[in-house]
C-alpha cells in the first residue's frame, strides 16, 4: 500500500483519497496551496478546516505550529487523537481564519512512512459535507468521481471511527468529538 502515493502527491495541485489511520480521507500536501484550495472546494468547506496529519512533531514545527503547544500534547501521539492548537496568520490558507488547526500523528507505521516522504498532509474525511464518510474506495469514487487525482484502496473501513478531537484549555481537556479514542473531558494534561 502507498507504493506510489508520495509520487502522485508531488504533482502540483494533487488531491487523493487514501485510507488513513481512522477513515478514508481526502489528502493534499500542506505546502501545495493549490491542492489545499482544491480539497476545501471538493468538501464545499469555507469555514471548517481539515486536520493536519504528520510523521513527527518536527514536521509540525517546521510547518509553523509552535513547539510549546506540541510539547504539551505529545502524550496523545502516535494515536487517533486530533488536537486543536493555535496557529498564526501564515497558516490562514489552512485554518480558514480560525487561528487554530487540528493536528495528529497517526499510529500507523505505513502511513507515517508515507508522511515522512510527503511532509504533513491536510486531510478531511472522504465525503461531501453532510454525507457519511466513505467506508470503501468505491463509495469515495461515487462521491467524487474523476474530480480526484487518485484513489488508494485500503479495503473496507466501515468498522473504523474518526479521530477523537480535543482542545487543551488551561491544562484541562475539552472533548470536541469522541471518536476512536475515548478521552474524558477535563482530564489534566501532564507537563
Amino acid at each position: 500500500m502507498f507504493s506510489d502515493v508520495a509520487q502522485k502527491l508531488q504533482k502540483p495541485g494533487a488531491v487523493g483519497v487514501i485510507p488513513t489511520d481512522t477513515v478514508y480521507g481526502l489528502v493534499a500536501r500542506v505546502v501545495d496551496l493549490t491542492a489545499v484550495a482544491r480539497l476545501y472546494d471538493l468538501k464545499k468547506r469555507e469555514e471548517k478546516p481539515g486536520t493536519i496529519i504528520a510523521a513527527s512533531i518536527d514536521q509540525l514545527v517546521h510547518m509553523g505550529i509552535k513547539y510549546r503547544y506540541l510539547k504539551a500534547v505529545e502524550q496523545f501521539w502516535p494515536g487517533a487523537v486530533s488536537v486543536v492548537l493555535p496557529c498564526g496568520p501564515e497558516l490562514a490558507y489552512l485554518h480558514l481564519g480560525k487561528d487554530s488547526l487540528a493536528v495528529r500523528m497517526p499510529d500507523d507505521t505505513i502511513l507515517r512512512s508515507l508522511l515522512e516522504q510527503t511532509g504533513p498532509l491536510l486531510t478531511s474525511s472522504a465525503n461531501p459535507s453532510g454525507q457519511p464518510p466513505a467506508a470503501t474506495v468505491t463509495q469515495a469514487q461515487a462521491y467524487f468521481g474523476n474530480q480526484i487525482d487518485f484513489y488508494e484502496d485500503g479495503g473496507d473501513l466501515s468498522e473504523h471511527k474518526p479521530s477523537t478531537v480535543i482542545r487543551v484549555i488551561d491544562d484541562a481537556i475539552e472533548v470536541l468529538r469522541q471518536g476512536a479514542v475515548t478521552i474524558e473531558a477535563a482530564e489534566k494534561t501532564s507537563k
